[in-house]
């Protein structure tokens, strides 16, 4: 018998089921907060978690969302030339407005306000990805296809070299 989905869980898992695509949201009993954490639980690489980073760009203070692959260390400056403009970290206040959703849970789909999206184009060399579900213990997997197709994101080179 599986267990309910706590409420943001579900919440994704219903966005998957809208987007027509088969993915299951899985809650783990210890956290996925971190990607070392996230890997544990599901037993693949570092590199295979979607990590969903919410930047705020200084002069709009427009969301911006990377997903980079957990492996990777964001390049903000690049961030910021490849969208035009400067961006800043969030704090946990505006990543809540801004997604609907905690820091670490942060799903790649579903936010409030609709965020600028890049995506890391290291997750494109892998088969398959996992990505943040909602709550800091919840993760789905996918592939790198399906996280371009769901979210309308742009494919850049985001590293720290």
């Amino acid at each position: 018998m599986e267990t309910a989905l706590s409420p943001s869980a579900a919440r994704v898992q219903a966005l998957l089921d809208s987007i027509g695509l088969d993915h299951r949201v899985i809650e783990h009993e210890g956290s996925t907060r971190t990607s070392e954490d996230a890997a544990n639980s599901v037993g693949c690489e570092v590199a295979q978690i979607a990590k969903s980073l919410i930047f705020r760009t200084k002069e709009t203070g427009r969301p911006v969302l990377v997903v980079a692959s957990g492996a990777n260390r964001v390049d903000e400056k690049a961030v910021g030339r490849l969208i035009g403009e400067k961006i800043e970290r969030a704090d946990p206040e505006f990543v809540r407005e801004s997604t609907g959703f905690a820091i670490g849970g942060v799903p790649p789909i579903g936010h409030a306000v609709p965020p600028l999206v890049l995506i890391d184009d290291d997750l494109l060399r892998l088969e398959t990805i996992w990505a943040a579900a909602g709550t800091p213990n919840a993760v789905f997997r996918l592939t790198p296809a399906d996280l371009v197709s769901m979210t309308g994101g742009r494919v850049e080179t985001v590293r720290k070299a």
